[in-house]
């Protein structure tokens, strides 16, 4: 397992790393296993662990909890996330930064997150959505401040809307962001013109979600693969929206040299890339944190792969499907 400093947080965490959503937020989980899966990460070297109030209510949270409670003798890193007060998924700047973050709102899921990791700290603590025309609302700057003065935090993070990677340069700049997430795969590859850059000038962490596209670049998804009702990927997955994804994927098969898998070549595509601190991928089966763990050692793909991988680049807008 490698690690990378997550920014100016110092924190070395690993560049493989477990993002808990589809443990508590897609079907097909099953609980048992994921904590199995969360287990056999710890052992293998994982360090750092992604999650939030909004998946299943705590429920992730409370998962992760019960991992650090069972490797106290192992430094692991936790990173969660308070939920939008409207519940509205992603920003908008005509939403008033109080109707969204006001601070009784971030304090409060601030203590349940704590009570469900079992921490008094919570290494990074994110806001699950942002629009950074509330950068400079005072109310935002006192928050953040006053959630580090009161030891509630060890670093401050941003999460940015899907398809939107410059709605963060802003609060960026303000040096109350520590870390800042963001998707990040061989199709959406735009955080790279101007999010990218700006994170390596100002030491802040980069933590790279959506590897595998919500599972589009997982290997195993066909045009004909359906969600039951109530898993998010239903509506993300729409008949169109899948329609064209395969089309894309079919084409990235093309470029897939022999040997190497669409998984490892798309996660080694992120690792390529130093600015990238961590990639946190969804893993609740104990074959897929063994597989992906390994490609940590494998490392980033040779220049000439990603360049060919520069073609499949593919710029997309927020639909309403896609919050």
């Amino acid at each position: 397992m490698q690690y990378r400093a997550l920014g100016k947080t110092g924190f070395p965490v690993s560049d493989v790393a477990l993002g808990l959503w589809g443990m508590s937020g897609w079907s097909g989980s099953d609980d048992a296993e994921s904590l199995q899966a969360l287990q056999l990460a710890v052992d293998l070297g994982c360090n750092f662990f992604d999650t939030a109030w909004a998946y299943g209510d705590g429920k992730s949270d409370s998962f992760l909890g019960k991992t650090l409670a069972a490797n106290r003798d192992k430094r692991l890193y936790a990173a969660s996330k308070i939920p939008p007060k409207n519940g509205r998924w992603p920003a908008r700047p005509q939403y008033d930064y109080n109707e969204v973050f006001p601070a009784e709102h971030v304090f409060g899921h601030a203590d349940k997150i704590r009570h469900a990791l079992g921490t008094d700290t919570i290494d990074l603590l994110q806001f699950h959505v942002w629009d950074d025309s509330w950068t400079d609302r005072p109310e935002f700057r006192n928050t953040v401040e006053k959630l580090k003065r009161d030891g509630i935090v060890r670093a401050f993070g941003l999460s940015v809307n899907r398809w939107e990677p410059e709605n963060g340069i802003r609060a960026i700049r303000t040096g109350l962001v520590d870390a800042v997430q963001v998707i990040y795969n061989v199709f959406d590859q735009n955080p790279e013109d101007e999010l990218f850059p700006v994170c390596a000038e100002l030491n802040v962490g980069v933590i790279a979600r959506v590897p595998l596209d919500e599972g589009s670049l997982g290997g195993k998804m066909t045009r004909e693969t359906t969600f039951p009702d109530g898993d998010w990927r239903k509506g993300y997955f729409n008949p169109e929206n899948l329609r064209r994804t395969m089309d894309r994927v079919d084409r990235l098969r093309e470029d897939l040299p022999a040997g190497m898998s669409l998984p490892e070549m798309a996660i080694r595509y992120i690792l390529a890339n130093p600015v990238v601190s961590t990639i946190i991928v969804g893993m609740r089966k104990s074959e897929h944190v063994r597989g992906n763990l390994a490609l940590s050692d494998a490392g980033g793909l040779d220049a000439g792969l990603m360049e060919t991988l520069r073609k499949h680049r593919w710029v997309r807008k927020p639909a309403p499907w896609s919050d």
